[in-house]
């Protein structure tokens, strides 16, 4: 009996042995896939440790080389096979999505359609290692950073630690038709971000721990007998502003009369709905958060209004020049200066930034930029602020598009080189990076590196480092037209 004891002992000891052995071997991936993976794609020649360098970077060794992406970025998103491109090159069955070629792996037989569905559920599963980890899940208060994909109807969400793509969020309620996220916000405290869209009347509300949906709110008066996803679904809502305790959003509608709003936060119900703006687009809050300033993005004006929504006055950017829409400005964006009394409103006719004084009501200094001056973010931190200037091909060759950095206390201007037609910019303050979005619309830009799953070209994103000013090596690939981008505090 002793002896027989002994014997079991043993073989639990080396059964138990053996398990590790395996999954260390399958490189820490649940064993049905590793199997797959790295007997298949982690070979020598490919994508192992020896010989990833020259296969786009991708190491699939093992469960965590594979998360620290590739050349073109994350090539597996957790829940989301349908933006991980790695599925597009195993797969060559229709029925399971898209194909992209070449094939893998490369020059050999094609995986079956169990071992592409496989790894496809696998990935929509989360992707987890063999413990059930699944990667970038162990931090709710982790920093992120959030862009919006307008051809696609998603938010690929960044981590800032690594700057790698880490979820795609499928965003709106309508399945049959693009409805084009056009602006995203974190609110201040970092809690949830909120995304308006060109071709729906609704605002969204998620939550930043998990990114799942929390709400829908309309943005304007649903008539009676109508419901929300059809009632005035072309009213081209393209941005909004936060109040500092998070509770209130102020959204325009970029349109010939365009219209403004104000929603409930907290209940998500619409307050307040006001039209015959002319193509109104930017908006900002004053300190004290009673007014609003709103750019006319075809005039040389920009309008306050009272957040009671009952006062409003068109106010120059000319001095001495009344507001008028044949302007020669055309306001995009607006930002409050720290020190509160000022609104640095980019011009995209005129490729600059206007100063005005709210207590005078004037405008005080012009700052030269790039051509085509579109959206402008501040660095606490540096004391800088940023202008992303879309068709600039004049201060670097063969470019399109540059970033103009200005000085908060001298006004002082420098051009940076950037990513091809940039447009949405953050500044992420514990990298000391700017992200830029590369729209990529033009066939003349960078060649995308694989298909996607909507009709267009990918973008990119970029990445400039704060200190030095320089463009790093590395970019990234999104989805269709990623336009606007925005950090969590």
């Amino acid at each position: 009996m002793k002896y027989s004891v002994i014997y079991l002992f043993f073989i639990v000891l080396l059964t138990g042995c053996k398990k590790d052995a395996g999954s260390v071997s399958q490189g820490n991936y649940p064993v049905s896939v590793g199997k797959i993976i790295v007997n298949k794609c982690a070979t020598s020649g490919c994508h192992n440790d020896q010989s990833y360098p020259a296969a786009d970077n991708l190491n699939l060794q093992s469960w965590a080389s594979m998360f620290g992406g590739s050349t073109s970025g994350s090539a597996v998103i957790p829940y989301s096979s349908k933006f991980s491109s790695l599925c597009y090159y195993i797969n060559t069955f229709p029925e399971l999505g898209v194909h992209a070629e070449p094939t893998m792996p490369y020059n050999k037989e094609p995986l079956s359609y169990d071992e592409v569905k496989t790894i496809k559920d696998w990935i929509d599963a989360g992707a987890p290692d063999v413990n059930g980890k699944v990667m970038w899940a162990d931090n709710l208060l982790r920093k992120k950073l959030y862009c919006v994909n307008q051809g696609c109807d998603v938010v690929t969400v960044f981590d800032s630690d690594t700057q790698l793509p880490m979820r795609y969020i499928e965003v709106g309620n309508k399945a049959a038709i693009s409805e084009s996220p056009h602006q995203i916000r974190v609110s201040p405290d970092g809690l949830y971000w909120y995304v308006i869209f060109v071709n729906n009347n609704i605002m969204q509300k998620y939550s930043c721990a998990d990114d799942k949906l929390i709400g829908s709110v309309p943005l304007s008066p649903v008539a009676a007998g109508t419901s929300t996803n059809s009632a005035n679904d072309a009213l081209n809502w393209n941005t909004f502003i936060i109040s500092k305790d998070g509770r209130r959003a102020y959204c325009v509608s970029w349109q010939p009369s365009g219209k403004v709003c104000s929603v409930d936060l907290e209940n998500m119900k619409l307050i307040h709905f006001l039209g015959g703006f002319n193509n109104p687009h930017g908006i900002v809050l004053n300190a004290a958060e009673d007014k609003l300033y709103i750019g006319a993005q075809t005039g040389n004006y920009i309008t306050e209004l009272d957040t009671a929504f009952s006062v409003n006055t068109d106010l120059s950017l000319e001095n001495g020049v009344p507001p008028n829409g044949s302007s020669v400005l055309d306001a995009h964006d607006l930002l409050l200066s720290p020190n509160n009394t000022d609104l640095f409103i980019t011009c995209q006719k005129s490729n600059e930034v206007r100063v005005f004084n709210i207590p005078s009501q004037s405008v005080t200094s012009i700052i030269s930029t790039g051509n085509y001056p579109q959206e402008i973010v501040y660095s606490k931190t540096l004391k800088q602020y940023y202008v992303s200037c879309t068709y600039d091909s004049t201060s670097f060759a063969n470019s399109m598009g540059v970033i103009t950095k200005v000085d908060a206390q001298t006004q002082a201007t420098t051009k940076i080189k950037c990513g091809f037609q940039p447009h949405g910019i953050a500044v992420d303050e514990n990298k000391k990076l700017l992200y830029v979005l590369s729209r990529n619309i033009p066939s003349n830009g960078p060649a995308p590196h694989h298909t996607s799953q909507c009709s267009g070209r990918n973008g990119f994103v970029n990445f400039i480092d704060l200190y030095s000013n320089m463009l790093l090596p590395k970019k990234y690939e999104l989805s269709v037209d990623p336009y606007f981008i925005s950090a969590r505090p």
